[in-house]
């Protein structure tokens, strides 16, 4: 428990004030966009003053780290459990493969305005050439679907519905990349006169459709089993 003192130190209400920043920022970057916000528009939400932030966080591009971490963390936040649960467990291999992947779609629909900052910050993060020793935190704070995939991968070895001789990590790095960027690439909206985006939730699904389908030892067991869950729902 922290004693009065601990509550006023000047390290805490450092930490506390920083925090408060951070967070007004990720509101500021969600309603707008990272380059519309300024620094004086974070101190104005926040409360803190400009010279403050820059004593506290030295660049706009450090508090945007700050904020994207941030927002990953609570993202990480609303996941925790499911992919532990007794539900998710009992399901084939396969299955559970599928389901992971679907989170993707799952982010894109309830969470569009991360995904396009998740674009914008990979812009920034470019442009600014920012070195990769100053992004371990934030790549810390990224969803790591990999584990729970490794386990359902190995869980559909053993049941006989995912094919002995592919390379998981390779499988998952493949298709989280190619997943993660048609998002990102949907959210940005039609460039091209050809480009059509009305079915955006289907392309997507498409992907993963497509990667699981590879993936299964048994691909029409696929089927049924989706067949199953629509006659459920």
């Amino acid at each position: 428990m922290e004693t009065t003192e601990n509550i006023f130190s000047p390290e805490n209400l450092k930490n506390k004030r920083s925090m408060a920043a951070v967070r007004a920022a990720a509101k500021l970057f969600l309603e707008r966009s990272i380059d519309e916000v300024r620094m004086t528009d974070i101190a104005e939400e926040s409360g803190i003053g400009v010279a403050t932030l820059y004593r506290y966080f030295g660049t706009k591009t450090h508090i945007t780290i700050a904020a994207m971490t941030y927002l990953w963390t609570e993202l990480g936040g609303m996941f925790g459990g499911v992919f532990d649960s007794e539900v998710f467990l009992r399901q084939p291999g396969i299955k559970q493969v599928t389901d992971l992947m679907r989170m993707y779609l799952v982010m894109y629909d309830a969470h569009k305005d991360f995904m396009r900052l998740l674009s914008e910050f990979d812009l920034m993060l470019i442009r600014e050439s920012v070195p990769q020793s100053e992004l371990v935190d934030y790549e810390r704070s990224i969803i790591n679907f990999y584990p729970f995939f490794e386990r359902a991968f190995h869980t559909g070895i053993a049941d006989g519905t995912i094919r002995e001789e592919v390379v998981p990590q390779a499988f998952y790095l493949t298709y989280a990349h190619a997943i993660l960027e048609l998002c990102k690439k949907l959210i940005r909206g039609e460039l091209l006169p050809s480009d059509d985006f009305s079915h955006a939730n289907a392309e997507i699904a498409l992907l993963i459709e497509g990667a699981a389908y590879y993936l299964a030892k048994h691909p029409e067991d696929l089927i049924k089993a989706d067949d199953t869950a629509g006659k459920a729902g």
